[in-house]
């Protein structure tokens, strides 16, 4: 037989202290199911360009069954022992780049950083070196790429003392910036501030203890 039950529910800032750690958590609990870090990976599409990395792609199958390249960029985290992020392509110099990166990034020191070393290395062996970037192993970070430098000389000059190490660690050195990018965002993602927000624009309510009503 039918008949009608009257719950009283409540927002989130009429809950008490314990019952709004609930909701939050509901909330957090479906924070990651959307692709959340693409907007930081197209910014750092643009940065490869800029810096004269050329990405490999991959190919992504889309729901409805056709595909889609898609830039190798990988990570794992946020609070396990070889978490990171990588990515794989190839590096050769590029034009202007020390200019273009402040100009797309004004107050990111790093970058800057980034950007001054290679073109210093670059100028110090006529703008001939090049690199390749690949993963190798099952973790996901700085170290787990394989890279190797070669200097593209027409009278075959070996490369100055030190130039594939400094390649080598300012390629790190940006997959390092890349994952702090991301690890910023899910630290904000699992804020307060975030899910208070969150339920807010979505106008859930709750119960008196914190679950979720409608």
């Amino acid at each position: 037989m039918a008949h009608i039950v009257e719950t009283t529910v409540y927002e989130l800032h009429e809950l008490s202290d314990a019952a709004k750690d609930k909701a939050r958590d509901w909330f957090r609990e479906g924070v990651g199911d959307w692709d959340w870090h693409d907007f930081i990976f197209e910014d750092f599409e643009e940065i490869c360009r800029i810096l004269g990395i050329e990405l490999r792609t991959h190919s992504v199958r889309l729901m409805g069954g056709g595909t889609r390249q898609k830039s190798c960029i990988w990570f794992t985290g946020f609070s396990s022992q070889g978490d990171g992020a990588c990515f794989e392509g190839s590096y050769r110099y590029e034009s202007k780049s020390p200019r273009r990166i402040r100009e797309h990034a004004p107050q990111d020191a790093e970058l800057h950083r980034i950007a001054d070393c290679l073109f210093e290395i670059q100028r110090d062996n006529f703008f001939q070196l090049h690199a390749g970037i690949s993963h190798r192993g099952r973790y996901c970070h700085a170290y787990s790429m394989e890279i190797s430098v070669e200097r593209d000389s027409p009278f075959y000059q070996d490369m100055t003392a030190k130039a594939e190490d400094a390649v080598i660690e300012a390629l790190r050195d940006l997959a390092h910036w890349l994952y702090r990018q991301l690890e910023r965002e899910w630290d904000y993602m699992m804020s307060d501030e975030y899910a208070d927000e969150g339920i807010a624009a979505n106008g859930y309510t709750f119960t008196e203890s914190g679950r979720r009503f409608g």
